[in-house]
């Protein structure tokens, strides 16, 4: 999500969720040292178990995508900050019914609390991000060792909830990426993940003014952000149902970023 100002609460506590998951004995440490993090060195592309059952890590380029590899008149459909039992399964009926697929960034601690939500998103053909562990807005100002946790930490909780699907993306809270995190994330196979419609559904301005903005600011490019938890999304909610299908009649084609 972007940098908002205000309505931080619930991720004051995932925050204090977070605390306790990172500081875990031996957990964090073995995951860094596994992915080759080791203070300020450059990280290493390689594979580990626990995080590529399905295969070993390809590292990705580590540039921020944005594209979509639907073309021209492509368009992705990015949801933020879950998965939430509340928000989570109505943004999955609204795309299952005007047949969109789209890429779910997801809160570490979130995916840990509610993984047969993270197996829906998958069952229905959408992809994973890492949104980090504890949606830090400031992690571009705090030291590597502590993005390598945040980073790190959530690909494992994300992979655990999904069954053994890892995320393909990494998207840095609030666009707070470095030139470390970027080539640790690269090198573990998730591509740097950015947008170019910021909706600010966040807000809650209403249905009329986040269909606005889309609207507007759709010819900036074809990342679209959106959320399905934090608080109340009945307008984002709203929003999707009457964003899709206009999209579909004005001949946009939904695809996924660029990897």
């Amino acid at each position: 999500m972007a940098r908002h100002g205000g309505g931080r609460g619930w991720y004051g506590k995932v925050a204090a969720a977070a605390l306790g998951v990172t500081l875990l004995a031996g957990g964090a440490a073995a995951w860094s040292a596994q992915a080759g993090v080791t203070g300020g060195a450059a990280p290493e592309a390689r594979a580990t178990g626990p995080a590529s059952p399905r295969g070993a890590v390809t590292p990705v380029d580590v540039s921020i995508a944005h594209a979509s590899d639907a073309g021209p008149k492509g368009v992705n459909i990015t949801i933020d900050d879950g998965p939430d039992p509340s928000w989570t399964p109505q943004v999955l009926g609204i795309l299952k019914e005007y047949g969109v697929k789209a890429t779910f960034c997801m809160v570490g601690t979130q995916a840990q609390a509610h993984p047969g939500l993270v197996k829906e998103v998958v069952a229905a053909g959408h992809r994973l991000c890492d949104h980090s562990v504890s949606h830090d807005t400031s992690m571009d100002k705090k030291p590597e060792a502590y993005q390598a946790r945040e980073i790190l930490d959530a690909e494992r909780m994300i992979t655990e909830a999904s069954g053994g699907v890892r995320p393909m993306y990494y998207r840095a809270p609030g666009g707070a990426f470095t030139p470390y995190s970027r080539k640790l994330a690269a090198s573990r196979g998730m591509r740097p993940l950015g947008w170019n419609v910021d909706t600010k559904d966040f807000e809650r301005p209403g249905t009329d003014a986040i269909v606005a903005t889309v609207e507007r600011e759709l010819p900036n490019g074809p990342t679209l952000l959106f959320h399905d938890a934090g608080g109340d999304r009945s307008e984002t909610v709203a929003a999707l149902r009457r964003v899709l299908p206009r999209l579909k009649a004005e001949g946009y084609e939904f695809g996924f970023p660029v990897r």
